[in-house]
């Protein structure tokens, strides 16, 4: 028989409040993103304005140290927020804020808070100048648009377009088309053949057979041998078996060579290099200069609108206005745009600190180049700017940093350490950039197994197992022994 019980049960919890949710949020956004949250936020909230350019002009060491004391208010309110929340229930804590209003104070001038970003010199941020390139789905269009088609001819034409991945190839088969339009796969085929003529060539090849084979055919100068390969040896091809091809196709192995050659001329991936403008290029979040002696760390905000909090319904509240939904509406969008811009600011913060800790530790790096990397994980990071190591990671993820030697994204700089014979620390990226290196001056005849770049790389003390190398070598994406082997 079962009875009824009353049970009481004490637990602690972590209940994150809605301004450390939205610290969380924004520190982890990449720049062009953070842009559009901003404007985002300028069009939902009344209280936030946008600044013109003239009111925004500031000294960069003055905001940078409005910046500082904003973060620091926003982690004391966080603290206090996390107090209260272990001892009050949300009705309790929306009834005090309620009763502890003064609105006579609520609004008053010294609340413009603001967020000016920096705007960097021509010196300080180098842009490469880019041509605008058409999207493939454009360029394919264009032509489609210019041959003789019919309406559902035209219409299955754009559909295969819309079809194609962005390396080119198409994403669905003919009979799939030919279901979701209501027609036959041979009207499909057909107008496949038309679009497999447009340019690029190779464009919308179901594989990477018929994408070789269609740019071999449209070719002025024929190359036999090479199209006998792919249709009769395609296996051997892409094995680079080049003794099987020979005996298969009764040629020599020279020409076996030349064969390869023309093949080599082709594009695998004919749809690559056709990308708008924004996907084509990185924004670096960072810029790090060298400013006399010293590595200056710069945030690269400036397409971030400068804004502040206007206080314009001020006057509204103190002429007596009581209406309870007007002042609970104004609470609550006054209270959001301190949290975001408080937000913001705690972003730049811990955004800098952390660049300037990874500055620090990769000195040799910045002043000397990749092959003097040194070996750093997050947690060594979290330490130095006392943070924890979620937030380093959170702020490393999909950021960029222009400096001397590129673009590089944060993540770039950490990497696991191992011990030279010399008893000192060396990154893995430094090993895998030397074995990189080993590989590329090989004997192209005879490529050199892991177990001989094992031995190469143990002689210049870095003592490393075969598997290792193995582990490297697929994670730098090169091909095993074999199919590195050329005539």
């Amino acid at each position: 028989m079962q009875t009824l019980r009353q049970e009481l049960r004490l637990r602690q919890e972590q209940i994150l409040q809605p301004q450390q949710i939205l610290r969380s949020e924004l520190i982890q956004l990449p720049l062009l993103q953070l842009e559009l949250r901003v404007r985002t936020e300028l069009v939902d909230n009344p209280f936030l304005e946008e600044l013109s350019e003239e009111e925004a002009i500031v000294d960069k060491d003055v905001s940078e140290l409005e910046s500082d004391k904003s973060a620091a208010a926003t982690e004391e309110t966080e603290e206090n927020a996390g107090e209260t929340a272990s001892t009050e229930t949300p009705t309790e804590e929306n009834h005090k804020k309620e009763q502890e209003i003064d609105w006579e104070n609520f609004l008053t001038d010294d609340d413009q808070y603001h967020y000016r970003a920096f705007r960097p010199s021509p010196d300080e941020l180098v842009e490469t100048p880019r041509a605008a390139l058409p999207s493939l789905s454009d360029h394919l269009e264009d032509q489609l648009r210019l041959q003789r088609l019919t309406e559902l001819e035209l219409k299955i034409g754009l559909f295969i377009i819309g079809s194609l991945n962005n390396d080119g190839y198409l994403a669905m088969s003919t009979e799939e088309i030919a279901q979701e339009i209501g027609t036959s796969n041979e009207a499909v085929e057909k107008v496949l053949e038309t679009v497999q003529g447009f340019d690029p060539s190779g464009i919308a090849a179901r594989n990477l057979t018929e994408c070789l084979l269609s740019q071999l055919h449209q070719r002025e100068t024929p190359a036999p041998n090479a199209i006998r390969v792919l249709t009769e040896s395609f296996d051997a091809f892409i094995n680079k078996r080049y003794e099987v091809i020979s005996r298969k196709l009764d040629i020599t192995l020279e020409e076996v060579k030349k064969t390869f050659e023309e093949i080599r001329k082709c594009n695998p991936k004919p749809g690559e290099g056709y990308f708008d403008e924004k996907q084509n290029y990185i924004i670096p979040d960072l810029i790090v200069n060298l400013v006399g002696d010293e590595f200056v760390v710069f945030l690269n905000d400036g397409n971030i609108p400068n804004f502040y909090i206007n206080t314009a319904y001020k006057d509204m509240f103190l002429k007596g206005e009581s209406d309870k939904k007007v002042k609970e509406f104004v609470t609550r969008k006054l209270e959001s745009a301190r949290w975001f811009i408080n937000a913001i600011h705690q972003r730049r913060t811990t955004i800098l600190r952390t660049m300037r800790a990874i500055v620090a530790r990769q000195a040799a790096f910045f002043h000397r180049g990749r092959e003097y990397l040194k070996p750093m994980i997050l947690q060594d990071i979290a330490e130095d700017i006392g943070m924890d190591i979620s937030t380093i990671s959170r702020v490393t993820s999909r950021k960029y940093v222009q400096t001397d030697w590129g673009v590089f994204e944060l993540k770039y700089f950490f990497s696991e350490r191992m011990e030279s014979t010399s008893g000192e620390d060396v990154s893995t990226k430094v090993i895998k950039g030397r074995l990189k290196e080993i590989i590329d001056s090989e004997d192209k005849s005879d490529p050199l197994s892991d177990q001989a770049i094992a031995i190469m790389l143990a002689g210049e003390g870095y003592p490393i197992a075969r598997r290792t190398v193995q582990k490297y070598r697929e994670q730098l994406r090169i091909p095993v022994k074999r199919l590195r082997r050329e005539i």
